[in-house]
């Protein structure tokens, strides 16, 4: 930010920025925060589970299920004890990943997420947010249950991935060359949602765009500047998540995405998102929208392989109050929630009802 000190030099280089705080490299945080064996492990056995659903070599429906975002992290693993102990229950039908959000995509302003401002108070202690992102991940992955989240900061990967079993690019981004490349080198599974003007087109470019090499400007693990270099994500596949305020997950939409995807020489692999404009923002809706997808194979679909939830301890949302003690327990502080009973239900009734169909369906 500093120039020569001549009174005729012209301030043209960061005009608009305050200061530069400096970040701990991703190193760094992983050394205050070390993967363990039980948390690979769990990782790794994540991953390749999904990627055996995306071969269809695991007839298993992909639920990704969790808080629309983690803001308490006492209450966050509150709800991944549960959801292990659900998991198990359901694992011959259901592989479960917990969904754990930390960034959010803001429309215009609001709480940009656990990463960004971990204090929800403004002050964007992005180091100390990093750090305890990690530490949940973390304490996520020990209980045995793998994680999804959504790549929206182009750095984060570098910090996190190593604890991520799945991905999902979001409908603002999945039209990003950069998203796009980053995809391409991630170690994990990538979802790309359609567009939020319901474009499908956008998501299928994407994940054809991912699935080749790219050479971008990255970090590294010492949090240099880098050039990146990857090899192309053979894993990509469809959100499909409503658009415009309609949803898209009907059995003629659902048609009209299979075909996209297989004219574009991919995988017909799609997963829908009961939330979102799918259930018209409305979470209660959301089990009537999982309802259908059953349904939908119940009845012979055989590219629906999984479905997003927005679930928490309870239901609905919060404002973020001024007072933080204030703030309802296990209550989301953004996008309205089903509760934990209403989850149950939902993942115990897909387990029930696909318990005999899905083993008979690949090929």
């Amino acid at each position: 930010m500093s120039h020569p000190d001549n009174s005729n030099t012209p301030d043209i280089e960061n005009v608009n920025v305050l200061d530069f705080d400096a970040m701990p490299s991703p190193e760094e945080i992983h050394a205050r925060v070390p993967l363990s064996d039980v948390a690979a492990r769990t990782v790794v056995q994540g991953r390749e589970a999904l990627r055996k659903i995306l071969e269809r070599k695991d007839s298993r429906l992909v639920v990704v299920v969790g808080p629309c975002s983690i803001h308490d992290p006492v209450a966050g693993l509150d709800y991944a004890r549960r959801l292990k102990t659900l998991a198990d229950e359901v694992s011959g039908t259901l592989l479960v990943v917990m969904r754990v959000y930390f960034e959010k995509p803001r429309t215009t302003t609001g709480w940009k997420g656990y990463i960004n401002d971990p204090d929800m108070d403004d002050s964007f202690h992005v180091d100390d947010g990093m750090r305890k992102a990690r530490q949940f991940l973390l304490d996520v992955a020990e209980t045995g249950l793998p994680a999804g989240t959504e790549a929206l900061d182009p750095i984060s990967p570098q910090y996190l991935g190593d604890l991520i079993a799945w991905t999902a690019i979001g409908a603002r981004t999945t039209e990003s060359q950069t998203h796009r490349e980053i995809s391409s080198g991630l170690s994990t599974p990538v979802g790309f949602k359609n567009g939020t003007n319901g474009d499908v087109g956008i998501a299928v470019n994407a994940i054809l765009s991912a699935s080749r090499p790219h050479s971008f400007l990255g970090i590294n693990g010492q949090g240099r500047t880098a050039i990146v270099r990857t090899r192309g994500n053979r894993y990509g596949h469809l959100v499909l998540r409503g658009g415009d305020g309609r949803p898209n997950y009907d059995t003629v939409s659902v048609l009209m995405a299979e075909q996209a995807l297989l004219k574009a020489g991919l995988a017909a692999n799609i997963i829908v998102d009961c939330s979102h404009a799918n259930s018209y923002k409305n979470a209660d809706m959301q089990p009537l929208v999982m309802t259908d997808v059953i349904n939908q194979i119940r009845l012979g679909n055989r590219s629906l392989v999984g479905v997003m939830i927005e679930s928490n301890i309870e239901a609905g949302n919060q404002p973020i109050p001024a007072n933080l003690k204030q703030l309802k327990y296990g209550c989301s502080v953004t996008d309205a929630c089903v509760d934990w009973q209403t989850t149950e239900k939902m993942l115990r009734a897909a387990d029930a009802l696909l318990r005999d169909v899905l083993p008979n369906r690949n090929p």
